[in-house]
C-alpha cells in the first residue's frame, strides 16, 4: 500500500514536456498510447496504433491542434497497435522509421496476428488491416533529420515486451519515449514477442534492458506506450516489480494445477488466463487493463509451463 501511494506521488509530480502530446485509444484498440512530437515546424508521431480507423482518429487530433505537418512515424516495436495504422501516415506523406530488427520481424508478427484475430471472428480475411511496409530504418541509432528539435532513436541491445525494442530521446525535454517496454501503473503485457511464429517471453531479458535503459537515460521522463509519465529510475524499478510478482502468480498458479496445467492449451485455458489476471490484480489493486494479462498471459505460463 505505502509503495503503491509513493508511486501515484510520483505520477501527480511529473511535467509534460513540451510538444510532447498523448492520443490513447480505447478498450477496442487495446488502451494504447501514441505519443506526438510538435516541434514547430513538423510533428513526430510514435505508434501507428491498431487499426487504420484509430490512426486517422489520431491524425485528426493532431491535426487539430496544430498546423505543423506529420513528417514521421516512429515504430517502437513489433507488435499490432505500434504498426498496422502506418499506412494512413504514409499517404500523408509521412515517412515510416522503425529499426532494422523491427522491420524484419513485421510480417512474422503481422502472420500471427491476423491467423488469431481472423479466427477469433474479429476480422476477415479482407478487414484486417494490411501488413505496414517501412521507409527508414536504422541499425543501432539514428538522429531523425528534423527542421527543427531533436529525436535520437537507439535499438536497445535487449527484448523486452516484444523481441526487439526501439525508444526515442527527445534531449531538449529530457523526455524518453519508450512504447510498452514499461507499463507505468497499469497492467503488462506478457505475451513475448512472437519470433518463429510462437511467443517466446523473456522477463529476465526484459529485466535486464530496463536497467540498461535506467542507466543510459538516467534523469530521464518516461512516455510509455499504456499508463503515466514518470521518472526512469522509479519506473523502471515498478515494471521489474511486477514482471517478478506476474512471474511468482504464473509459478504459484502452476503448481496448484499440478497434473491439469494441460489445460492451459485447451478449451478451458480461457478461465485459467482469467483466474491468473484476478491474481495479478490482487497484487496490484490500483492497476488498470487486467484484461491485458488475461489475454496476454498466455505467453508466459505457456513458457513457465515448458519448463
Amino acid at each position: 500500500m505505502i509503495r503503491s501511494i509513493l508511486v501515484l506521488l510520483v505520477l501527480v509530480t511529473v511535467a509534460q514536456a513540451e510538444g510532447l502530446h498523448r492520443w490513447a485509444a480505447g478498450a477496442e484498440g487495446f488502451n494504447t498510447q501514441s505519443w506526438w512530437y510538435d516541434t514547430g515546424r513538423e510533428v513526430v508521431v510514435f505508434d501507428a496504433q491498431f487499426t487504420p480507423d484509430l490512426a486517422r482518429t489520431l491524425v485528426a487530433d493532431i491535426q487539430r491542434q496544430t498546423a505543423s505537418p506529420i513528417r514521421w512515424l516512429v515504430i517502437t516495436h513489433p507488435n499490432p497497435d505500434k504498426f498496422n495504422g502506418a499506412p494512413v501516415f504514409q499517404a500523408l506523406g509521412a515517412k515510416v522509421v522503425a529499426s532494422q530488427r523491427t522491420a524484419d520481424a513485421l510480417p512474422g508478427v503481422h502472420a500471427y496476428k491476423k491467423a488469431f484475430f481472423v479466427g477469433a471472428g474479429m476480422f476477415t480475411d479482407a478487414t484486417y488491416p494490411a501488413l505496414a511496409t517501412v521507409d527508414v530504418t536504422f541499425e543501432d541509432q539514428l538522429a531523425l533529420p528534423l527542421a527543427a528539435g531533436r529525436v535520437e532513436l537507439a535499438r536497445l541491445p535487449g527484448s523486452g515486451v516484444s523481441s526487439t525494442q526501439t525508444v526515442a530521446y527527445l534531449a531538449a525535454e529530457r523526455a524518453l519515449v519508450v512504447g510498452d517496454l514499461i507499463h507505468h501503473g497499469v497492467h503488462a503485457w506478457l505475451e513475448g514477442g512472437i519470433v518463429d511464429g510462437r511467443p517466446r517471453p523473456d522477463l529476465d531479458a526484459w529485466k535486464r534492458t530496463l536497467a540498461d535503459l535506467a542507466a543510459r537515460y538516467a534523469g530521464a521522463t518516461v512516455y510509455d506506450g499504456r499508463g503515466t509519465p514518470a521518472p526512469i529510475a522509479a519506473a523502471a524499478a515498478e515494471q521489474v516489480r511486477y514482471l517478478d510478482a506476474a512471474r511468482d502468480v504464473v509459478r504459484g498458479y502452476l503448481v496448484e494445477l499440478g497434473p491439469r496445467v494441460s489445460e492451459l492449451s485447451g478449451p478451458q485455458a480461457g478461465a485459467h488466463h482469467k483466474e491468473l489476471a484476478r491474481r495479478l490484480a490482487e497484487v496490484f489493486p490500483g492497476y488498470q487493463f487486467s484484461y491485458l494479462v488475461e489475454y496476454g498471459v498466455y505467453g508466459l505460463a505457456g513458457a513457465l509451463a515448458a519448463r
